[in-house]
C-alpha cells in the first residue's frame, strides 16, 4: 500500500504545512519557499539547571520532615495547610523546546504552484510548480535537511538564513550560509503571564558552570549555476539546485556526552556537516534517505476498506465522512511522524513531537509526564517502531541521575523520582514556582509510569541485554522509590500520600474543590505494575537481588481497585463527587489500558465502562485517543469508532487560541492533520496510532485477541507486522467483518513463547520459536 497526502497549494500558515524530519533535525515545508526549521536539541536552560533548583527549594524548606507534615494534614483533612506546605516542593518550570531557524527560498519569475504531496513511504514532500520540481527529506545517514530544485529551463533562486532566536554570527561565502545563535538559558512557559523576563539570554562570553548555550545552522549548495554571496545566496540560471542544512549544538554535545565545542568549533561543524552532505549529490543523498526509512516505516501497516486512491486530497478527506480511510491515514501518518521525531542518538518527541515555530510554544513544548509523553509511544512497540522508543530510554537515564538526588532530599527515600514534567535536561522536580495547583503539580508518579515503556520495549522485542544493561536500573531505581513512597496504614495495607488522580478534583467538605488525598487508585495501578514487571524482569535476567522479597510483600499489601456506590470505578480510596464530571483525564482508568490489569468482561471492566458512560465523548484530542482506546479494550467498537469520528474533524475557530480545559471547546484536526487541544500538540495524532491498532489486534501477556472491537462500518480490511508480546507479528484480513486469513511469525527471542490466539469464541494455543510461523486459517475454522 502506498500512502500519499497531497495539498493543492502553498500552506497559508503553520498549521497547513507538511512536517518533515530524522529525529533530530525537523522542518515545516510551506510551499511558499519557507522551510521552518527545528533542533530536537535546542531547548533553554543548562544541564546544571535542575541541581540548581532542587538547592532553592531545600532552602525553602521542603523535605523530609516537611512531607510527613504533609500526611498529618491529609489525615486530617486539612486540605489548606497540606497544600500550603506543598508550594515549598515546587521548583521553577522545566524549560522549553524552542524553534530554531527558518531558510527562505525566492525562485525568480514566481512559477506558479500545482500543489505538494507528503509522501509517507518514502518520508519526503514533492512539490510541483510551472517548469520546477521541488524535492525537500530529512536525511538520517547525512545528517541534514535536502533540497533538490529540478528547473526545465534556468531560473534564478535566492537563499536567505534567519532566526527568531538572538543571532550572535552570521557568515557566509559563495556556497555557504552559516547563523549562530544564543539559546536562553531559562524559559517560562506561556500560561506564566507575569514572569519578567520569560527568555532570559547570557551576556556575549558569560556561562553556566562552564556551559555555554549556543546553536550553529548551516546551508551549503551545490548547483550548476553561478551562486554569489549578497547578505544571502543568490544563484543564476540553474537548473539544478542542492540545498543541505545542518547544525551543531552545545546541548547535542551534551546530551551524546560528546566533548563540549566552543563557538568556532560549532560553526565550523555545522558547516561542514552541510558541505560533506551537498558534496555527495541529491541521487546518493535520496538513496541513502530510502534506505533508512523504508525499512523501518515498511514494518507494519493497516489498511481499513480499500486501498486508498493516490494520492489522498487532505481537504476532501477532512471534509468527508470516511471514516475507514482517516483511520489507515491516521495510522500511517502516527507512524510516519514518529519516525521523523524520535530516533536513536537524540531526544524523545515532545508535546509538539519535533516542530515547533513559537518561542513560547503551548506548555513549553516540553515533556508532560502524567498522560502525554507515554501515549507519544503506546504505538510505537505494536507498529514496528521499537527503535523509536530508544530515545525515551535515553531520557529516562537522565530523569534518573536527577530523579535520584530529589527522591533523597525531598523525600528521603531510595531510587528516583519525577512528577509531572521534565525536560531534555532531566528535570525531575515539581514545577508550579510555588503556585502551581497541587491538582497537576503534585504526583509522584511520573517516573514510575514512564519506565513502563522500557519494560514494554523488552516484552515486544525480547532484548535481554536492554532488559539488564538499559531498563532494570531505571526500573529498580523507580521501584526502590515506590517501596519508601508507600507507608503502612493501621490495617496493614500500604498507601501512598499525598496522593493526587491527575489533574481531577474532588468536592471537599466544605464545598472546596480539592486534589490531595491517599492512595489514588491510579497511584497503586502504576506501582503494581511496576513491581510486578520487575519481578518478571528478574526471573528473565535470573538475578538474585534483595528487592524481590520487598517486592512481592507489597504487592501483597497493595489495595483493590474501589467501585463506588454507583457501579463506577473509583477514582479516590473513598467515593467521592468530582469537581468535573465531564473531566479530560482518565487516570484511574489506566488500570485497564494501558496496564492490562482489567480484564475484558470482568465486573471491573463493567465499572470502567460507566466511568466512560459518564465522562461522555468530546474534548481534545489526547484524551479522545484515550477514550478510543480505552473502549477498544473493552471490544466497544461501535463507540470506539463514534468517537474516532468526533476527534477527526477538522478543528473549528482559531487553532492558536487555547481552549478551556473543561472540555467545553472541542479539539480537531488542523489542514496538516496534526491534532489539537487546541492548541497543536501531538499526542493526539501518536494515540490514534495505538487506539485504532487496539481495536484490531489486542496483544495481553497471556493472549492474542484478533479483531476484538472491529466496528460494523469497517468491514473489509488488513494488518500487516503489527507486533504482539513475546517477539510476535500478526498478519491478518478480514471480509464482511469476518477474518478470512491470518498468520502469527515470532521475529525476536531465542527462547520459545506460547501463546493463546483467540478470535470470538475460538481459541488456538501456539508454542512457536525464533523464525516459526503459522497459519491459522484452519485452526480457527475460518470459512
Amino acid at each position: 500500500m502506498t500512502l500519499r497526502l497531497r495539498w493543492p497549494a502553498p500552506a497559508a500558515e503553520w498549521s497547513a504545512a507538511a512536517p518533515v524530519g530524522n529525529g533530530r533535525l525537523g522542518a515545516m515545508v510551506f510551499g511558499d519557499g519557507r522551510l521552518q526549521l527545528n533542533d530536537s536539541t535546542v531547548w533553554s536552560g543548562t544541564p546544571s539547571g535542575p541541581s540548581h533548583a532542587l538547592r532553592s527549594v531545600l532552602a525553602s524548606g521542603a523535605g523530609p520532615e516537611r512531607s510527613q507534615q504533609v500526611r498529618d494534614a491529609i489525615d486530617k483533612r486539612d486540605y489548606r495547610l497540606a497544600e500550603s506546605l506543598l508550594m515549598s516542593f515546587e521548583g521553577p518550570y522545566s524549560q522549553e523546546y524552542l524553534p530554531f531557524a527558518d531558510l527562505w527560498m525566492e525562485i525568480g519569475g514566481s512559477p506558479t504552484y500545482e500543489g505538494r504531496v507528503l509522501d509517507l513511504d518514502d518520508a519526503l514532500v514533492e512539490e510541483s510548480f510551472a517548469g520546477l520540481r521541488r524535492r525537500t527529506f530529512a536525511s538520517r545517514p547525512a545528517g541534514a535537511l535536502c533540497v533538490e530544485l529540478i528547473a526545465d529551463a534556468p531560473v534564478d533562486v535566492r537563499l536567505r538564513l534567519s532566526s527568531p532566536l538572538r543571532v550572535d554570527v552570521r557568515e557566509g561565502d559563495p556556497h555557504t550560509l552559516v547563523v549562530g545563535v544564543a539559546v536562553p538559558v531559562d524559559g517560562a512557559p506561556q500560561h506564566e503571564p507575569d514572569v519578567e523576563e520569560p527568555l532570559r539570554y547570557l551576556e556575549l562570553g558569560e556561562l553556566v558552570d562552564g556551559y555555554d548555550p549556543f546553536a550553529a545552522v548551516a546551508v551549503a549548495i551545490d548547483t550548476d549555476g553561478r551562486s554569489s554571496y549578497h547578505g544571502g545566496l543568490v544563484i543564476e540560471q540553474a537548473t539544478r539546485l542542492l540545498v543541505t542544512i545542518s547544525s551543531s549544538t552545545s546541548a547535542a554535545d551534551w546530551w551524546t556526552s560528546g566533548a563540549a565545542r566552543s563557538r568556532p568549533e560549532h560553526l565550523e561543524a555545522a558547516r561542514q556537516q552541510a558541505r560533506s552532505a551537498a558534496a555527495l549529490g541529491g541521487e546518493a543523498l535520496l538513496a541513502a534517505h530510502l534506505a533508512d526509512v523504508r525499512p523501518l516505516l515498511g514494518t507494519a501497516s493497516v489498511r481499513i476498506g480499500p486501498e486508498p486512491a493516490e494520492p489522498v486530497d487532505v481537504a476532501s478527506l477532512l471534509e468527508g465522512d470516511d471514516a475507514a480511510l482517516m483511520a489507515t491515514v491516521m495510522v500511517q501518518l502516527g507512524r510516519y511522524l514518529l519516525v521523523s521525531a524520535s530516533r536513536p542518538g537524540g531526544p524523545p518527541a515532545n508535546l509538539q513531537g519535533i516542530w515547533n515555530d513559537q518561542l513560547r510554544p503551548p506548555w513549553s513544548s516540553n515533556y508532560t509526564i502524567n498522560i502525554n509523553t507515554e501515549m507519544n509511544y503506546w504505538g510505537a512497540e505494536p507498529t514496528g517502531l521499537g527503535e523509536c522508543q530508544l530515545p525515551l530510554a535515553e531520557l529516562l537515564s537522565r530523569m534518573a541521575a536527577q530523579g535520584t538526588a530529589v527522591a533523597k532530599e525531598l523525600y528521603g527515600t531510595r531510587g528516583w523520582v519525577a512528577h509531572h514534567n521534565t525536560d531534555l535536561w532531566g528535570w525531575a522536580l515539581p514545577v508550579g514556582m510555588g503556585h502551581g495547583a497541587t491538582s497537576w503539580a503534585i504526583w509522584m508518579m511520573g517516573g514510575v509510569w514512564l519506565a513502563r515503556q522500557l519494560w514494554d520495549h523488552y516484552v515486544y522485542g525480547l532484548d535481554e541485554s536492554f532488559l539488564r544493561d538499559q531498563a532494570w536500573p531505571i526500573l529498580r531505581g523507580a521501584a526502590e522509590f515506590g517501596l519508601d513512597w508507600l507507608h503502612e496504614d493501621a490495617d496493614g495495607v500500604l498507601r501512598t500520600s499525598p496522593s493526587t488522580s491527575p489533574e481531577n478534583l474532588f468536592v471537599g467538605p466544605d464545598g472546596h474543590g480539592e486534589s490531595l488525598s491517599t492512595s489514588t487508585p491510579m497511584d497503586i495501578a502504576l506501582l503494581r505494575d511496576l513491581f510486578t514487571n520487575c519481578l518478571a524482569a528478574l526471573d528473565v535476567l535470573g538475578l538474585s537481588d534483595p528487592l524481590r522479597e520487598e517486592l512481592t510483600s507489597a504487592l501483597a499489601r497493595l489495595p483493590e481497585p474501589p467501585v463506588i456506590a454507583d457501579g463506577r470505578l473509583g477514582e479516590w480510596s473513598e467515593d467521592l463527587v468530582e469537581q468535573e464530571p465531564l473531566h479530560r483525564h482518565m487516570s484511574h482508568l489506566v488500570a485497564l489500558y494501558p496496564l492490562g490489569q482489567i480484564a475484558p468482561g470482568s465486573p471491573l471492566a463493567s465499572a470502567a465502562a460507566k466511568v466512560l458512560d459518564a465522562r461522555g465523548p468530546g474534548a481534545m484530542g489526547w484524551s479522545w485517543a484515550w477514550k478510543i482506546a480505552l473502549r477498544a479494550r473493552l471490544g466497544d467498537g461501535e463507540t470506539a469508532l463514534s468517537l474516532f469520528r468526533e476527534a477527526t474533524m477538522p478543528l473549528e475557530g482559531d487553532a492558536g487560541r487555547y481552549a478551556p480545559v473543561d472540555g467545553s471547546r472541542w479539539g480537531g484536526l488542523l489542514p496538516n492533520l496534526f491534532s489539537t487541544h487546541p492548541p497543536f500538540q501531538i499526542d493526539g495524532n501518536y494515540g490514534f496510532v495505538a487506539a485504532v491498532v487496539e481495536l484490531l489486534v489486542r496483544s495481553l501477556d497471556d493472549s492474542l485477541v484478533l479483531l476484538p472491537a472491529l466496528p460494523s462500518d469497517w468491514p473489509d480490511g488488513s494488518v500487516r507486522g503489527v507486533r504482539a508480546r513475546g517477539g510476535l507479528a500478526v498478519d491478518l484480513s478480514w471480509r464482511d467483518g469476518e477474518l478470512v486469513a491470518v498468520s502469527v511469525r515470532k521475529l525476536a527471542g531465542s527462547r520459545p513463547v506460547a501463546v493463546r490466539v483467540v478470535y470470538r469464541d475460538r481459541e488456538v494455543e501456539l508454542v512457536l520459536g525464533l523464525g516459526d510461523s503459522t497459519d491459522l486459517k484452519d485452526r480457527l475454522l475460518l470459512p
